[in-house]
């Protein structure tokens, strides 16, 4: 009964620097990209209908709850039809907890028909991302026919936008939490996660990353096994911080660069809270942030068609922000040592 109270309250622990974590990313994201501006950096626009956008003259709590009203999927299959994700993940939800409460044969059936499908959907998934880079090319040769070479201009300052908010999670945010929550030194912790953090960047796979990230957390930084090994694989599929600052900051660049006024306060919290919830579902694999746009997208009412604006540059910024997922996750696995067993750890040198 101690071991069970003891997980469970590393786990309570865990979510919450996860949460907390994530939605740090996405107001500096959202803060940066509203004073830059980089969807306004450029004579160019690509102006849709504004009848499509979510209504932005109601109060906050009626758009939160209408958000909210979303996720409770009336039809499944419906749903599936229309491409409703919020209510695809509610429901999905829903069910496996339904079969975790079951258990027994009923659960593993599941357990194995969910990632026999998921195998099949990241084949069919990988293969039409490999056809992607000859669509970019097409697509900016086009733009930059129409346009000339002003087009690359908005799309300069949204990668700055990006990478400045990225740097300033990475080099602020975190160290500030591992030096005062996990009462480390963050240089010293960063230079004994370098290994993990360097093939993050290569790979752009927070779970490629996942074994050399537990290698270097337990026997570079001298964190316990017991707690690398639960709070990183939970990490590495829910903690994606730089996934979901990047959801915030695409979202509001392509409203900058289609709309012709800017999203009110309200449809920006919505941005946050969809950006948070699509960054736990998303997948630890290269270019899965771009994927879980789509709802985000969708529930601020912006064209699906105008992520088409930054295929060009995120293969670059998928580095970025991967690197970015993994050292969170190295430095929440710290916090959390040193609140289950009082652990402080020892960096390599």
């Amino acid at each position: 009964m101690g071991k069970a109270d003891r997980i469970g309250k590393m786990f309570g622990r865990t979510m919450a620097y996860y949460l907390c974590t994530s939605f740090l990313a996405i107001l500096t994201g959202l803060l940066l990209v509203n004073i830059i501006q980089p969807g306004n950096r450029s004579d160019l626009a690509i102006t849709v209908a504004t009848d499509s956008v979510v209504k932005s003259a109601e109060p906050i709590s009626v758009m939160l709850f209408s958000q909210v009203e979303t996720m409770i999927p009336t039809n499944p299959l419906q749903a599936l039809a229309e491409g409703d994700f919020l209510s695809i993940i509610s429901f999905t939800l829903m069910f496996s907890l339904s079969a975790l409460l079951v258990g027994g044969k009923t659960l593993a059936t599941v357990r194995d028909g969910a990632q026999a499908g998921f195998q099949v959907m990241m084949k069919m998934t990988m293969a039409v991302i490999a056809l992607a880079p000859v669509g970019v090319l097409f697509l900016m040769l086009n733009a930059t026919a129409l346009n000339g070479t002003e087009v690359f201009q908005p799309l300069a300052w949204y990668m700055l936008t990006v990478l400045l908010a990225l740097l300033f999670h990475a080099c602020v945010t975190l160290p500030l939490i591992v030096k005062f929550l996990a009462r480390r030194n963050p240089v010293e912790f960063a230079r004994a996660m370098s290994p993990a953090l360097l093939t993050a960047f290569s790979s752009a796979s927070s779970n490629g990353t996942l074994p050399l990230t537990m290698a270097s957390v337990e026997k570079r930084a001298g964190v316990k096994n017991e707690t690398s090994s639960f709070v990183l694989p939970l990490g590495a599929t829910i903690n994606m911080d730089g996934t979901a600052l990047y959801e915030a900051v695409a979202v509001l660049f392509i409203a900058q660069h289609t709309l012709a006024e800017p999203l009110s306060l309200g449809l920006q919290i919505t941005v946050a809270l969809t950006a948070l919830l699509v960054s736990i579902g998303a997948a630890g694999i290269p270019h899965a942030g771009l994927v879980m746009m789509v709802i985000v997208l969708q529930a601020v009412g912006l064209p699906l068609e105008m992520q088409g604006l930054i295929l060009a540059v995120d293969r670059v910024l998928d580095m970025f922000r991967t690197s970015v997922n993994v050292w969170s996750d190295s430095c929440g696995c710290a916090v959390i040592a040193r609140f289950s067993d009082g652990n402080t750890g020892t960096s390599a040198t």
